[in-house]
């Protein structure tokens, strides 16, 4: 290492890694300054802080210390420092060259937490630039190494350590029985059949607490201690599940023993094959666990533990098969959770433009890049404002330090960051919402207040384990917001007078962390979001009348999403928190009862209707427009006799078939009549009482005149009756009439100037054609004298004379 600034070391679970490297490095006289370890949990940092320490006969925080969430153990005289994973870049916000350190370790690289790939990048930028003399040091026991030396460009070490035969057992087939009972059946087969300590791997604190009650009888059969192990627990009892007994122990843990932590004494790794691992909840970007099979190469880090000091054995809670379709690897965290907090802490500390191991998916970035603008953390050219660098100081998602900061200027500090603590951690409510537990009345206005209700009141009994019985809450959940509102409580100052109306201001601040998720009820439960979509309501949600609110947390569901969440706000207050989102819009619109234009006045946000009103309009321009779109939608022939604009739109075509010179009436004539008699009009009423085939015939000016000489509505025959000229597409004009109305004529009548010879009809008193023709003087000639003899049979009474 005193040669090159960087190295990737290889070593299998329990060779001292964690503790020697850093020793190692502080004997060396080319590493100046703090050696920093990145430990993946917290507890992996305390207690290897802890052992090293203890190894150098000092107390932590002396020599040797650890910086994590909540704890910090170290002084002036601290060289070597074990921190998790975000500690160092919250780091490199204040001193951008971290220049008070020689050495970065990033241990157990292989969980490939986002954390540990920034700041792999983060070193390796400042290797490039300001800090050549930097050294980093990557270690694991199951990391695919070579390319993270390709990286680096470094070397790899490798230690085959000290290590004894494991010995795997599989499950024959699917185990439907719960999960404790499998563990407690296998620590009693364990017990009986072999000798040393055993380790249990399960995913949380829930499931073990649950085996560690199915294990009692096992633990009085066999005199086992029965000790849990994560991060939550005190230092004392994370310390007694750690140390050497006297007495045979069963430590029940999360994938905290997996790596980093040593175990003296352990034969027996019972694996459950799960692990909770980080997400994040894709409605608001916050992180969530989520209970998951772990990887082969997790599994062989846990088999590993059995085999420190002597042959040992591991029983795997699932089938070979199982096994054999898992991922070999962890898909690193950068490409599967939201990058909001990370991208907006690079950006506040310059460092939006480093090189990646994997590098995040940019659908990833743009998404977080767009909700760190709406939160006001980056400006429109994507660099970072004020306000983000003071979100970015907060460690917290920057929903939630928006939310703090809100409150703070707000004078409301205190339940801000409270709300904030609360809506970072699990959920201590579980099934129950606010309105069954508060107290208050059933309709409240948001579900957040419900709960810092419900936690003053636990807080004014001291935390009582009785209280929170009471109240039916989480214990754990409720003890995690207390440490995260103590936290950013310490962070965050008011900063504006004392509020005047406090549930108000936190609510508003609430709305400042959640901008992008405002929503409207549309009916009960039904909810419009904004930017479009749709949701549902928890019918356990406080917020029963409210009609805006923001939506604070979902659960996506197919085709929608219920909010479990929710928060009522007013539209003042969106015009108060982001006014550049607000738009005003006017239409005009034609009410489909009184037929009259109305001005529809709209505040919107995000394509949400806050606000409406609905007004008379005055004739102008636009009340004409509006008029016109709903005239055309009912339809030209609304506002005409029927069949009469149908009528002169034929004839209009027949004259300009006969003269090409006549002025075309078609659609855009029939819409400019139509505009010009809505013009000065305020109702379809006083537009269907104009008329519109009068209106078309004032467009043809001149040529009206000639439309009646070449398309004549009516031709007068012989006898003086008047009959109608019918035009209709590709056929010729024809008329109807009885046959005694033609007596006299000789020739057939014609339209077009003459030009164009009428089809005509000849009827029978029974109004039924006799003959159809367009020569009446060879009907007269050739086939009269027939018909006629038919005719004076059927109809004595009329008479048909011989010679017309």
């Amino acid at each position: 290492m005193s040669r090159t600034n960087a190295l990737v070391v290889e070593a299998p679970p329990g060779a001292g890694k964690t503790t020697r490297v850093p020793r190692a490095l502080l004997d060396l006289p080319e590493v100046r300054g703090e050696i920093v370890v990145l430990e993946p949990r917290r507890l992996a940092a305390k207690m290897a802080a802890r052992r090293v320490a203890e190894e150098m006969g000092e107390r932590v925080g002396e020599t040797v210390g650890f910086a994590v969430r909540f704890e910090e153990a170290s002084s002036a005289r601290t060289r070597i420092r074990f921190v998790t994973e975000g500690v160092l870049l919250r780091r490199a916000q204040q001193d951008p060259t971290l220049s008070n350190v020689g050495a970065v370790i990033l241990d157990e690289f292989h969980e490939r937490h986002v954390h540990a790939d920034v700041a792999l990048a983060l070193v390796r930028h400042l290797q490039r630039t300001t800090r050549p003399d930097l050294r980093v040091i990557v270690m694991s026991a199951t990391l695919d190494a070579e390319p993270v030396s390709a990286f680096l460009g470094c070397a790899r070490l490798r230690s085959e350590g000290r290590s004894y035969a494991v010995t795997i057992e599989h499950q024959d087939k699917e185990d439907d029985r719960p999960l404790s009972t499998q563990v407690a059946a296998a620590v009693r087969r364990a017990t009986r059949d072999s000798a040393g300590d055993v380790l249990v791997f399960l995913p949380g604190a829930f499931e073990i607490k649950a085996t560690i009650e199915a294990c009692a009888s096992v633990a009085r059969d066999h005199d086992l201690s029965l000790l849990p192990l994560y991060g939550e627990l005190s230092p004392e009892e994370q310390e007694r599940a750690i140390k050497r007994s006297d007495r045979r122990k069963v430590v029940v843990s999360t994938n905290v023993a997996e790596s980093s932590l040593t175990i003296d004494g352990v034969t027996t790794v019972i694996d459950s094959g799960l692990v909770k691992r980080a997400g994040f909840a894709p409605w608001s970007g916050l992180p969530t666990l989520r209970v998951e099979k772990a990887s082969r190469a997790s599994l062989a880090q846990r088999t590993g533990r059995a085999g420190r000091t002597r042959d040992g054995h591991c029983v795997r809670l699932f089938t070979k098969a199982d096994e054999a379709v898992r991922a070999a690897h962890e898909t690193p965290e950068l490409l599967r959770v939201d990058l909001t907090q990370t991208l907006l802490e690079l950006a506040s500390s310059g460092l939006q433009h480093l090189e990646w191991l994997d590098a995040p998916l940019p659908a990833s970035v743009a998404r977080a890049n767009e909700l760190l603008f709406r939160l006001g953390g980056l400006d429109a050219s994507g660099a970072v404002t004020a306000l983000g660098r003071e979100m970015a100081r907060l460690p917290v998602h920057p929903r939630l330090g928006r939310i703090a900061i809100e409150a703070a200027t707000r004078g409301v500090a205190d339940d801000g960051t409270l709300a904030a603590a609360i809506l970072g951690e699990r959920d201590f409510f579980g099934g129950k919402q606010g309105f069954e537990r508060s107290g208050r009345a059933a309709t409240q206005r948001s579900d957040v207040m419900a709960r810092i209700d419900v936690y003053r009141g636990v807080e004014a009994s001291r935390f009582s384990s009785g209280s929170m019985r009471a109240s039916e809450l989480d214990a754990g959940a409720v003890l995690a917001v207390q440490r995260a509102h103590r936290q950013l409580r310490g962070l965050v100052r008011d900063r504006g007078a004392e509020s005047h109306e406090p549930e108000v201001d936190v609510m508003i601040s609430v709305l400042a962390g959640f901008v992008d998720r405002v929503a409207r009820r549309v009916r009960d439960r039904a909810l419009a979001l904004g930017g479009g979509g749709s949701a549902e309501l928890s019918p356990q949600s406080s917020v029963r009348e409210a009609p805006l609110m923001v939506a604070v947390l979902a659960e996506q569901r197919p085709g929608t999403a219920l909010v479990r969440i929710a928060s009522a706000i007013e539209p003042e207050w969106l015009i108060d928190v982001c006014p550049d989102r607000i738009e005003e819009r006017k239409r005009c619109v034609v009410s489909s009862t009184s037929e009259r234009v109305m001005q529809i006045s709209q505040l919107v946000y995000d394509g949400l209707v806050l606000e409406e009103s609905t007004t008379p309009m005055a004739a102008g321009p636009l009340a004409t427009d509006a008029l016109v779109v709903a005239a055309l939608a009912k339809g030209a022939r609304s506002f005409a006799p029927p069949d009469e604009l149908d009528a002169l739109l034929s004839r209009a075509r027949f004259a300009r078939e006969v003269d090409g010179s006549m002025p075309e009436l078609g659609d855009d004539a029939v819409r400019a009549a139509l505009v010009a008699m809505c013009e000065g009009a305020t109702t379809l009423g006083e537009v269907r009482a104009g008329s519109l085939v009068h209106s078309l015939r004032a467009t043809l000016g001149a040529s009206a005149g000639k439309l009646e000489r070449l398309a004549p509505e009516r031709v007068t025959l012989a006898a003086g009756r008047s009959v109608k000229v019918n035009y209709e597409p590709g056929k010729p004009p024809w008329i109807a009439s009885r046959l005694q109305d033609f007596f006299g004529m000789k020739r057939t009548p014609a339209v077009g100037d003459g030009r164009v010879p009428l089809v005509v009809h000849l009827l029978a008193p029974n109004q039924r054609a006799v003959q159809v023709t367009s020569d009446l003087e060879g009907f007269w000639t050739k086939h009269y004298p027939e018909i006629r003899k038919q005719l004076a049979r059927r109809y004595p009474r009329h008479a048909w004379p011989e010679s017309v």
